[in-house]
Parts: C-alpha cells; sequence; structure tokens
C-alpha cells in the first residue's frame, strides 16, 4: 500500500529523525484495533535495517537492536510506546479516520491538528524510538522497542503481552505529556458497561420531529482533565431533555454522544418527537439553556451551543424505556469522586461517561473508572452497576488493569534525573498522574522491570486541536540520547 508523500510542513523542524517518522505517522491511519497497515511498515521498515522483529499474538511490535560498541553488557533499555491514536473529529470537519491522513499545521511553535486529533499522543513516542533504531552514531546498551497495540480502546496490547519475551531490565515509556516530569506512577481504570433491547413506538399522532445539537465544548482526556469541570455534552443534553418534558410530552427516538470512552464528550444530538406548540417554543427554550449554561461554565466552557432543527423519525421508545434511559443517565455520576490525600492536587478516583447510544428499540452506554486505589475503583464501578440495577437495568464490568505503583527509589528514576539536571541545568519534577499508562500491566509480569515514563509537552490530547510543542520534543531526544548514554 502507498502512502502520501512526507508533507513539507516538517521538513523545517528539528531534530529531522524523529519528525520525518511522525510525519509517515500522519500519512498512516492508525485507530485503536486498526494499527496492522502501520505495524507491518514499521516492521519491514526494521527489517530492511537489519533489526531483529517480532510481532506477538496480540499485535505489539517488538525490535530489537544490539547495543554499540562496548556497551553489550550493560543494562538493556526497553522504549515503549503506543501505535494507536484516539481518533475525534468536530461535526463540522468531514474527516474518515481509516484512510485520510492527519494534516498538522506548525502556529506559534506548536504542531496541531484542526478540527482533529493529531495523534501525538503517543505519535511522538513512537517517533521517538523509531529515531533511535535508525541512529548508528548513539551509545547505547541493548535496546528493545515495544511498539503496542489498542492501548486507548482498553490497553489490549499491553494486555495481551506475554510474560518472558521482554530482554531488558529497564523501561522508558514514552506516553507523557508534559515536559519537564517524569512519571512514576499512573491510575488503574475498568469499564462499566451497559447495553440493552426493548421495543419500539409509532410515532405519536400529530407529533413534530425534531433535533436537538449540543456542540462547541472543549472535550479533552478524560484522566487529564477530568478534574477541571468541563462539560459533559450527555449530561447537558440528558438535562435538556428533562427540562423540555417536565412541560410537555416529549417521546425520544435517539440519543448520542461522545465517541471514545476515554474522551470527555464534547458534542451530543437527539431526535424527538413533540406537540406542535413546544416544537414552536423550542428555540427559546434552548437558548434559555444555553446562556445559563454559559454562565454555569464560564472560563470552562465559554462556547457551548444549543440548537435544534425539523427532522425526519419512524419511531419513538417506549415511554417506560425512555423514562429509564433519561432517569438513570441523568443520576449517573461524572467526575471527581476524591482527591488523593497522599499526592496533593492529583486526582485518586473518578468517572467519565464517555458514549452513549439510544435508539427506539435498543440503547448501550460506556462509563471509565480510573482510580490510583483500586479497590476505590472497583467500588465505584459497582455504585454505578447498583444505579442502573435498580432501574431495571443490566451493567457489566470489563477492562480491568491495575495503577502503576510508584517507587521513589527507582534507580532508573535517580539516573533520569541526574542526566537531565546535567543536560539542561534545572531540576525536574516526578509526578503520578491519574490518566492510565501501559506501566503498570507490564510491571505486573515483568515485576522486577524499572519503570519511568517522559515525553514532550502535548496540550488537549484526545480533542480536536491536539497540539504539540515543537522544542519540548527536540529536549526530549536529547534526553533520551542522553539517558541511553548513562545507563550504566
Amino acid at each position: 500500500m502507498s502512502y502520501l508523500k512526507t508533507p513539507s510542513i516538517f521538513d523545517e523542524l528539528q531534530p529531522p529523525s524523529v519528525w520525518t517518522h511522525f510525519a509517515t505517522l500522519c500519512t498512516i491511519p492508525r485507530p485503536s484495533k486498526g494499527e496492522a497497515r502501520l505495524r507491518e511498515h514499521l516492521q519491514a521498515w526494521a527489517q530492511a535495517r537489519d533489526l531483529w522483529t517480532s510481532v506477538d499474538a496480540a499485535g505489539n511490535l517488538l525490535v530489537r537492536k544490539p547495543a554499540s560498541a562496548g556497551r553489550e553488557s550493560v543494562a538493556g533499555v526497553v522504549l515503549q510506546a503506543h501505535l494507536d491514536m484516539v481518533c475525534q473529529a468536530n461535526a463540522d470537519t468531514p474527516h474518515n479516520f481509516l484512510q485520510d491522513p492527519i494534516t498538522p499545521v506548525l502556529r506559534d511553535a506548536w504542531l496541531l491538528a484542526e478540527g482533529t486529533t493529531l495523534g501525538a499522543d503517543n505519535g511522538i513516542g513512537v517517533a521517538l524510538a523509531l529515531a533511535v533504531l535508525e541512529d548508528s552514531n548513539l551509545i547505547h546498551g541493548p535496546i528493545e522497542a515495544l511498539f503496542t497495540v489498542d492501548e486507548e480502546a482498553g490497553m489490549g496490547g499491553a494486555r495481551g503481552l506475554e510474560a518472558g519475551v521482554l530482554q531488558g531490565s529497564l523501561m522508558l515509556n514514552l506516553d507523557t505529556e508534559e515536559w519537564g516530569q517524569f512519571y512514576l506512577g499512573c491510575a488503574g481504570g475498568v469499564d462499566v458497561d451497559v447495553q440493552r433491547s426493548s421495543h419500539a413506538h409509532s410515532l405519536p399522532s400529530g407529533s413534530v420531529a425534531m433535533r436537538i445539537d449540543v456542540r462547541g465544548l472543549r472535550g479533552g482526556h478524560s484522566g487529564v482533565n477530568i478534574h477541571e469541570g468541563r462539560g459533559n455534552a450527555i449530561k447537558l443534553l440528558v438535562r435538556a431533555l428533562r427540562e423540555i418534558q417536565r412541560d410537555s410530552d416529549l417521546r425520544l427516538s435517539s440519543l448520542k454522544g461522545g465517541t471514545a470512552r476515554n474522551a470527555l464528550p464534547r458534542e451530543a444530538c437527539a431526535t424527538l418527537a413533540l406537540p406542535a406548540q413546544t416544537a414552536a417554543a423550542l428555540p427559546a427554550v434552548l437558548e434559555r439553556l444555553q446562556e445559563e449554561w454559559r454562565t454555569e461554565l464560564a472560563g470552562v466552557d465559554d462556547h457551548i451551543s444549543l440548537s435544534c432543527a425539523p427532522c425526519a423519525i419512524d419511531h419513538v421508545m417506549a415511554g417506560e424505556e425512555q423514562a429509564r434511559w433519561l432517569g438513570t443517565l441523568h443520576a449517573a455520576p461524572h467526575g471527581v469522586r476524591r482527591m488523593s490525600v497522599q499526592l496533593p492536587g492529583v486526582v485518586e478516583t473518578s468517572n467519565n461517561l464517555g458514549v452513549v447510544d439510544l435508539g427506539p428499540a435498543s440503547g448501550s452506554c460506556n462509563f471509565m473508572v480510573r482510580s490510583l486505589v483500586d479497590s476505590a475503583g472497583m467500588e465505584l464501578a459497582h455504585e454505578i452497576v447498583s444505579l442502573f440495577a435498580l432501574s431495571g437495568m443490566r451493567a457489566t464490568l470489563s477492562g480491568q488493569y491495575p495503577g502503576w505503583r510508584p517507587d521513589p527509589a527507582s534507580p532508573l528514576l535517580a539516573l533520569c534525573q541526574s542526566v537531565y539536571r546535567k543536560s539542561f541545568g534545572g531540576e525536574s519534577t516526578v509526578q503520578v498522574i491519574h490518566a492510565g499508562l501501559e506501566c503498570g500491566i507490564i510491571g505486573g509480569k515483568y515485576p522486577g522491570m524499572d519503570m519511568v515514563s517522559f515525553g514532550p509537552t502535548i496540550h488537549g490530547a484526545h480533542a480536536p486541536g491536539e497540539s504539540v510543542e515543537v522544542a519540548s520534543v527536540a529536549r526530549c531526544w536529547e534526553l533520551l540520547k542522553a539517558i541511553l548514554a548513562a545507563v550504566d
């Protein structure tokens, strides 16, 4: 398969070795569970350079590079990054993430995608590892580059990684989004899934079909931005529907919102049947709600918009089914449950109502629960299951993965901090984050492995407009080279 020529925008960026690889990633679609074309491209690229490669049953790609001369006895280092990206686009941005390339632009020293996600998460990490594999002038011990799949949709690649495959005793995870910080721990997670079937009903006689849209929210990463109080389009739309039905007979046909379990929902829409008089008054009701919500979300989501338009529908939900869904989704938790006492300023436990898809005869939704304390995360997940059970609806748990327990005495951390100090003349910081990294899962299979995570500064991951600071990528490259040379 052929791919687009490297976009010229990358020609001026430093270091060329890293940006050339990221440019290639932008031309090859790589949604979660759809990384095969990229993996095949990278495996062929590595084999053309006489590097050992292997693809495991989960779809992970492992590439090995021998140590540079005289460094054969140095501890082996695993460079780890994931191939997939979160695929998010604004409603007014036509983009097929299975076929279309990402088109970045350079603005004020930041590389970004307008209207879609950029894939810097975790494409920059992949590009850094590829640059190490390619550079014959680096000083390093044995290198293994582990490119996992399906990270954004449930950590499937890390889950499927077998014990005993990796040879290195040190691991540098390259999936961090704040330059100058070393991550040493992260939250675990679990999904709560609800699926339910029912029977569709005919349209009420004399009703008018309308569509309501909630747009203009910022969205974001459900682990990184969950504490900022950003609006959830699903929760807001449910609130609007309940407001309308207080004074009128509203019959819901569909409700769709969010597209990824780990992204804050930016947009949601509903189709419904209303009495003609209520339909005529709907624009004024939505305008009032829009002003109320802009006041509530001032400084966080100032550009939220509500709109309506006539539409065509064939059926509606049964009345009791509509009541179950709207009542339970309205009561369902979303956001921060508890802040950490041991780590001030860090979220301990949260959940994201990320995706809802309701139709006249069926419905589903997903919550992603995260916690630094595995038992606390499971308790919140079971509370959500209990809430739906009270409404006569069955919810199930799936995809549970452990957190990454921090080790402040990590020798690799001490080495990274020392190299950072010498290379950049200042002190780094150490963080434990609420977002999920694959380190916890991999560490469970390789309990003796010493792990640290770092990366460039990325803003808006998991949302359209995602951007990466160009200068921080260059600094990451210098740091990575210096760490590999310093390992002893």
